[in-house]
């Protein structure tokens, strides 16, 4: 027989079944993380922004399972409620979507006080966490100016989040408490060798890598939070953990990857290096013999619209790959994956955290977005921040 449903039946019914496939193997916090990330993609967040939401929305979520558990109220119950109050008060386009999320997790909890205190303790964690984080300076005005002389034209794009440094960390003393050493000196054999490897291995045309070089560096093209956070769900879904541990590996995980953002940026924008893109058309202003201009250079992959130096995509696979790998506390991993929309949805798998993080870096370097020493100076950030998050998020007290 066929039924005639209405299109938020529909939404509702698809939700639902996310919230209730035995086979996915995943808790509550791994579906609604998986959810949030849906979220955040359907608002067309930037990476920074979408990075900032996932760690207030993870840090509530931890902070209300500990308020269940104390409370021995439903855990699942003050999950959706943090999740339902974050998400709105940060996604208020995606309401509809989030509220019939939130109901349909709510469709699994028996009725009754454990789940009325359950939805208590979420809500007022919530706005916990939002009360300290909305005025974290990401609302700061942004005053980026060019490098340029009167009259002189320049790229018009915007660039982005140059204010994002001004943000109060999670766990940093300061924004520039990881600032990296400077870029290598352009007079330097290291600039060559950086600058001659992208030039041979990080072009649009006459490349040297391999095609599966080039598969990475495309899948490794995308940015938003889901697809570090494919990697995560693979280690939460290792046998034999409970809804807590998971909720505080993915809150630390939250809050590293945002200050990585942080930290980043505050390095970027204090340094102004150039993008590969930018230095290989001006090879002969370097004052570098072993480098040479090619005037019609592109990289693989667009460049983004900030300075090159350090390289954003290496600081938060390191960030989250010391946060992993303290969590499993010396023990063995499961295999790794995530899933990436720039390379029409393929997998990808490593059996340790340094291959992740290896490959994430080599592929910047391959698209042509990144020197190595800007990936190599990320993934010494990344891993500091990482274990502060270990320290103070993932092995603290509740």
């Amino acid at each position: 027989m066929r039924m005639n449903r209405t299109p938020l039946a529909i939404c509702l019914l698809s939700i639902a079944a996310a919230f209730a496939l035995p086979e996915a193997q995943a808790d509550a916090v791994t579906d609604w993380n998986t959810k949030s990330g849906e979220l955040i993609a359907d608002a067309k967040l930037g990476t920074p922004p979408a990075v900032r939401v996932m760690a207030i929305v993870q840090t509530a979520a931890m902070q209300a399972v500990d308020a269940a558990k104390q409370r021995q109220a439903s855990p699942e119950a003050a999950l959706a409620a943090a999740h339902r109050v974050t998400l709105n008060r940060l996604l208020p386009a995606q309401q509809p979507a989030i509220d019939a999320a939130y109901q349909a997790a709510l469709a699994g909890v028996a009725e009754g006080p454990a789940r009325h205190q359950g939805i208590a303790a979420g809500e007022a964690a919530a706005q916990s966490v939002l009360g300290a984080r909305l005025n974290d300076g990401a609302a700061s005005p942004e005053a980026y100016r060019p490098v340029t002389s009167a009259g002189s034209y320049v790229p018009t794009s915007a660039m982005a989040v140059p204010q994002w440094s001004q943000r109060k960390p999670w766990l940093m003393t300061s924004a520039a408490q990881f600032r990296p050493a400077a870029p290598p000196a352009l007079n330097s054999e290291q600039w060559a060798r950086d600058y001659n490897e992208i030039k041979s291995l990080g072009g649009k045309t006459g490349s040297a890598r391999s095609a599966e070089q080039t598969d990475a560096a495309r899948f490794w093209d995308y940015s938003l939070p889901a697809i570090y956070y494919g990697v995560v769900q693979s280690a939460a879904q290792a046998p034999q953990r409970d809804l807590a541990r998971n909720a505080r590996l993915f809150a630390a995980i939250a809050q590293a990857m945002d200050d990585a953002l942080i930290a980043v940026f505050d390095a970027k924008y204090h340094y102004q290096f150039w993008r590969p893109v930018t230095a290989i058309r001006n090879g002969d202003l370097d004052g570098n013999d072993a480098t040479t201009r090619d005037a019609s250079w592109l990289s693989l992959i667009d460049a983004p619209m900030h300075p090159e130096y350090p390289s954003g995509h290496s600081i938060l696979a390191s960030s989250v790959a010391a946060v992993i790998d303290a969590d499993a506390k010396g023990g063995a991993l499961p295999v790794l994956s995530t899933s990436s929309p720039t390379a029409k949805g393929a997998t990808r798998r490593w059996q340790r955290t340094a291959d992740f993080v290896r490959e994430v870096s080599d592929a910047r370097i391959h698209g042509g977005i990144h020197f190595r020493s800007a990936t190599d100076a990320a993934e010494a950030m990344g891993r500091r921040i990482g274990d502060l998050a270990a320290r103070q998020v993932l092995n603290a007290a509740p």
